[in-house]
């Protein structure tokens, strides 16, 4: 009997402040649940990395989401609300109820450091998804400690830890490292996937795509 392949590794880089890449996350989800019936399952290894969209972001940036957009991308607020509502329907299709109307832009940096925390507590995955469901669809401040404490110990990681390594910058070096990286690799923009290591996949592609691509770097281990 042939031994099974090592998993496939798939390394994501994505922002909490990016809506495609919550959206993204939910069509890999769904992707590889499609897979998940096959007789030979690919076995998949995640691991998120960091990417700021907007790192001059103030921590407690004052106005609406779409005077943010507005402003970051040099539209009227009208274009930037119609922007957000074509984000938020295509957010339904994918199961995701959006609320920009109670979103709070913020600088994403001590979200990425808690990100890291929780996967050097094998928490890395519960963590991001906490973090993007608190930003997207409960209109929390992940910028701040206090919240970012908050809804580490919702995650089952222990505050006080979680605390003291986002007021040293326990983990600012590994969020650096990871930028480098995505510049290294020419990511201009996430979310982006980087599947085996050897296939680069950009955008919120749809769940097939993902199902796909697992499918195919699957069978190119077992051959």
């Amino acid at each position: 009997m042939t031994s099974s392949p090592a998993p496939i590794k798939i390394d994501i880089w994505s922002d909490v402040a990016c809506p495609w890449c919550y959206i993204g996350k939910r069509n890999l989800e769904k992707g590889l649940a499609e897979t998940a019936g096959d007789d030979d399952a690919p076995r998949v290894e995640i691991e998120y990395h960091s990417f700021e969209l907007s790192p001059d972001t103030p921590v407690d940036f004052e106005g609406s989401s779409a005077e943010f957009l507005a402003a970051h991308k040099g539209i009227s607020i009208e274009q930037a609300q119609a922007m957000n509502d074509r984000v938020a329907q295509i957010a339904e299709g994918a199961g995701l109820h959006y609320r920009f109307d109670l979103q709070k832009h913020t600088n994403t940096v001590k979200a990425h450091e808690l990100i890291h925390f929780a996967k050097a507590h094998g928490k890395q995955l519960e963590m991001k998804e906490r973090l993007l469901s608190a930003y997207f669809v409960e209109g929390r401040h992940v910028g701040r400690i206090d919240e970012l404490v908050a809804l580490a110990e919702e995650v089952g990681l222990d505050g006080a830890a979680a605390r003291e390594a986002l007021e040293a910058g326990a983990y600012l070096d590994a969020v650096r490292a990871d930028q480098a990286q995505a510049s290294a690799y020419g990511i201009g923009g996430v979310p982006f996937f980087v599947i085996d290591g050897r296939y680069g996949v950009s955008g919120a592609q749809p769940p097939e795509a993902f199902a796909q691509v697992a499918r195919q770097v699957w069978a190119e281990k077992r051959a």
